[in-house]
């Protein structure tokens, strides 16, 4: 048994990134490599001294190469390809504008991912909000419902459900969760509404006027072709899982005793060399237009390997006793699950209570590798997995890096604790909500 307090490093890394920002700012920027090499090494050397140094070196192998690389690889080129998109025209960013944008873009993540809509619409609604100075409700209205909720109606939308797709659950079974997504979309979307609409009279009467003479008379997509390199990256992902069931691919390079299989090397090959075409067919007047940098994907870059190491203990502790929790109701599976994904990665919490949920001896409902589990269940986990990612900056892997961006491109974004805040009072009544009608 991993003791719990290697749990601590975690803790410790997830409070500088919480604190640190607000009261270190410009020494935070300048020495977050550092600070996350502390962490990451007041993990590695005591778990190696506790439980073997093989086994603390297949663990970080482990979490290295089929962790990290393929995500940050996946937000690498997703960064690059949607900064070669820009949108141009006279659109100004009202009530009613961000509404429609958001609604759209919620939809979208499921058929793009959340990673691929919240970086091919970011930088659109950063720029069409450029004259407003109330704006960063905006950015968290975003991630609640972008880079998080949208990606629930299909496995190419979130990670938690290819990996149950890859378990034998239907490619269309994740539709059952429409109505779920519907309910929250009208509950957030007419809130978001009413508090855009309060922040924009507000900007309007400090004399932040937007020029509404040729209010959607021109519109310019620039780099359009660039939808067909996203696509790619889709078609990466969706291969990656999809090709698991061919044994000759489940091999790879040996790192050790730990196998970085072919089919993570095939969408890794496939997501570079979009992010390369993308680069070359595209002109760099439209990366200067988009104010394209490289700092926000760095910054995540850095922060997420000392995440993904030092999150470690945390995930074998709940793997190991995941099934003896008791927790066999939709309702405790939503929330423990959600809770979980909040803070850890969702996949892999996803997947915990996936195996638990297949060890209750259901007799109907889906068939999976883990067992049957009855579908009013499995929307349980995957709602709680998907929706409750969005509870925190590292709830999900587009959350920090939308706030990275809003913050390169000016918006004042809240802390660590200060989102959580608004993640408390606007999404944990919509939650609730879901558990009374859906999950009881």
């Amino acid at each position: 048994m991993i003791p719990i307090w290697l749990c601590i490093p975690f803790a410790g890394l997830l409070l500088c990134v919480a604190i640190l920002p607000l009261v270190k700012g410009e020494w935070w920027e300048s020495h977050q490599p550092w600070v996350v090499a502390f962490w990451s090494l007041l993990f590695i050397i005591p778990f190696a001294f506790t439980q073997g140094f093989e086994v603390a070196s297949e663990t970080i192998v482990e979490c290295i190469f089929n962790d990290y690389l393929t995500f940050i690889i996946l937000l690498f080129g997703l960064f690059c390809v949607a900064g070669n998109i820009s949108v141009e025209g006279d659109l100004v960013g009202s009530p009613r504008v961000n509404t429609l944008i958001l609604g759209i873009g919620t939809l979208l993540s499921s058929i793009i991912g959340t990673t691929g809509a919240s970086m091919l619409l970011i930088r659109p609604i950063i720029k069409m909000n450029s004259w407003r100075t109330r704006r960063s409700h905006i950015m968290i209205f975003f991630i609640f419902l972008i880079s998080n909720m949208g990606g629930c109606l299909t496995p190419i939308g979130d990670p938690p459900l290819l990996m149950g797709f890859m378990r034998g659950v239907p490619f269309e079974w994740s539709l059952n969760l429409l109505p779920v997504l519907l309910f929250n979309m009208v509950i957030l979307l007419t809130v978001f509404y009413f508090l855009d609409r309060d922040n924009y009279r507000k900007d309007i009467a400090e004399g932040n006027m937007p020029d509404i003479s040729k209010a959607g008379t021109e519109f310019k997509f620039l780099g359009a072709h660039n939808i067909l390199f996203i696509l790619m990256i889709v078609v990466a992902v969706v291969l990656s899982g999809s090709l698991t069931n061919v044994p000759a691919l489940n091999n790879g390079l040996h790192i050790g005793n730990v196998v970085f299989p072919f089919t993570s090397i095939i969408e890794i090959a496939i997501i570079l060399i979009a992010a390369f075409l993308s680069f070359k067919t595209t002109s760099k007047d439209i990366r200067v237009k988009n104010h394209f940098g490289w700092g926000a994907i760095k910054e995540v870059a850095v922060l997420f390997i000392g995440i993904f190491i030092t999150m470690q203990p945390a995930l074998m502790i709940l793997k190991s006793v995941g099934p003896n929790l008791g927790i066999t109701k939709a309702w405790q599976m939503f929330w423990t699950t959600g809770a979980l994904s909040s803070f850890l990665d969702n996949t892999p919490t996803y997947l915990v209570f996936f195996t638990t949920a297949g060890t209750l001896g259901f007799t109907s409902g889906i068939a999976t590798t883990a067992g049957i589990i009855t579908t009013k269940i499995l929307m349980a986990i995957s709602c709680g997995a998907v929706f409750m990612g969005a509870g925190t900056y590292i709830g999900n892997a587009p959350n920090f890096m939308v706030k990275s961006i809003a913050h390169e491109n000016g918006i004042r974004m809240p802390g660590f604790f200060g989102y959580m805040l608004w993640s408390v009072c606007f999404l944990v009544p919509v939650f609730l909500l879901d558990t009374l009608i859906f999950f009881l």
